[in-house]
């Protein structure tokens, strides 16, 4: 397969959606996502429910994806998937199938870590959307993961700072079931902390040394303190959700940027680039721009169907990984807790 024509297929089920994109010469010509609802009855991810739906959903899926991008499935020039980390079930779905398509096809296969991948996906091609340059900072904040990464190259990566605990997207979400809002609650809480006053409730900050983060002990500081009102006042809650929901957010986004801020002072490294689900929150997104006067900071964040979980991510380290003809055996498996 000539340099010039490079098609890459990527497949990702690390947890709750099956997702599939073809990518040409590093430009995506589909990107195809089946989210499974089933979930939201149950205020949470259900492993056993989210293998299943995988199992069903694969197949429609990268069909649909290859019929977007307008070419044959004998046009892959390789197979990309996530092999963790993730669920086990989930990851084993996308796997198997990897494995049987790329070796139908006789095709190369490359496995992809997941976080890697929201890393790279800043460097999809997409008009209007600048490439961080090296060395440069990377925050990768989602419902299971939060951490800072020095990103060197491509494939040198080191975290430098991650949650000791629970990732910010659980924050989100369990305050917001603690105030009866459905799942996930991240956008109805982003959504709500415009219309409130951030600074209506004070919620203490967890003290943790160096670039780590803590999440813990503020969901039990929102538990705490929700009890406590509504014991003096049972409306407490809806007479002032707005103020409540952007007082969490505000005390959420200031752990992250305190973090950022030592990050970037002592790497000395002023490119920051977000990705994962919760880099869609509006308020993060604009303590980055206030980042960038007050600090200097040059921060990349990605489109947005790139910021969640997708393949399109997959498919593009797929593509760098092609080009250093770096392909997996057929005698890989799946690893749940991979890490960078």
């Amino acid at each position: 397969m000539s340099s010039k024509n490079i098609y890459i297929l990527g497949i990702e089920s690390s947890c709750d959606d099956t997702a599939a994109s073809v990518i040409y010469n590093g430009k995506i010509l589909s990107n195809v996502v089946a989210s499974q609802k089933i979930h939201a009855a149950y205020g949470g991810v259900v492993p056993e429910l989210a293998s299943r739906a995988h199992q069903q959903n694969i197949v429609p899926v990268v069909h649909q994806a290859i019929e977007k991008a307008g070419i044959a499935k004998e046009q892959l020039s390789a197979i990309a998937f996530t092999r963790g980390p993730g669920l086990m079930g989930s990851l084993l779905v996308g796997t198997s199938f990897a494995k049987s398509f790329a070796y139908g096809l006789n095709v190369p296969l490359i496995d992809v870590n997941h976080m890697q991948a929201h890393i790279l996906a800043h460097f999809i091609d997409e008009e209007g959307f600048e490439k961080p340059p090296f060395p440069f900072l990377a925050m990768t904040i989602s419902g299971g993961h939060t951490q800072i990464v020095k990103v060197t190259n491509h494939f040198e990566m080191e975290v430098i700072g991650e949650t000791i605990d629970d990732a910010v997207g659980e924050a989100y979400d369990k305050s917001g079931k603690i105030l009866g809002l459905g799942y996930p609650a991240g956008p109805e809480i982003d959504r709500r902390a415009q219309l409130g006053n951030p600074k209506a409730f004070a919620f203490t900050k967890p003290k943790v040394k160096g670039l780590n983060f803590s999440f813990s002990g503020f969901k039990t500081a929102v538990l705490y303190f929700i009890q406590k009102q509504v014991k003096d006042n049972p409306n407490f809650i809806e007479e002032n959700l707005n103020d409540i929901c952007a007082s969490i957010q505000y005390t959420i986004i200031g752990i992250l940027m305190d973090k950022l801020k030592l990050a970037s002072k002592e790497t000395e490294i002023n490119h920051i680039a977000i990705g994962g689900g919760v880099s869609a929150n509006s308020g993060i997104r604009n303590a980055l721009k206030t980042g960038e006067q007050k600090f200097g900071w040059t921060t990349y964040v990605p489109k947005f169907e790139f910021t969640t979980d997708n393949a399109a991510m997959i498919a593009i380290v797929g593509y760098l990984k092609y080009l250093e003809k770096d392909f997996t055996g057929f005698d890989t498996t799946a690893s749940p807790r991979l890490k960078i």
